[in-house]
């Protein structure tokens, strides 16, 4: 089985290959930094070298299947988010009326794309207004 990874790996990426998994290493590169993780943490994590990960992310080398899991557990994210490019965008952009977004809903759609970290401190501080004013 091994020797069939090795043969497919070291193919030439069609054009289809090359824009899918620039795209997935995007989304995973994406998540890595929403996750405050450096390249060397994550691949630690995944048990592979940094510059193996370096490739996937710039979509130099093909993402195997069978990691995709282990990715996603290891950034807290669905697989979906990482193989499929609307599915990141899809949730944020579902509306239950029509018009323009509300200036909140602008808002929260720009808070949803900052780094993690960045989130859980917008969380505080609304946090802390909210409790001071009880609904």
């Amino acid at each position: 089985m091994h020797e069939v990874k090795t043969r497919i790996a070291s193919l030439p990426m069609t054009p289809d290959e090359r824009t899918f998994f620039t795209g997935l290493g995007q989304r995973i590169a994406t998540a890595r930094k929403d996750a405050d993780l450096t390249q060397q943490q994550l691949a630690e994590r995944l048990g592979i070298p940094q510059p193996q990960l370096a490739s996937y992310e710039v979509g130099r080398r093909r993402v195997p299947v069978s990691m995709l899991p282990r990715l996603a557990r290891t950034l807290k994210v669905p697989i979906d988010s990482l193989v499929d490019e609307d599915a990141s965008s899809s949730a944020a952009s579902i509306r239950t009326r029509r018009g323009p977004p509300s200036r909140l809903e602008q808002q929260l759609q720009r808070i949803s794309q900052l780094p993690k970290a960045r989130q859980k401190f917008v969380v505080q501080m609304l946090d802390t207004v909210l409790a001071q004013h009880p609904g």
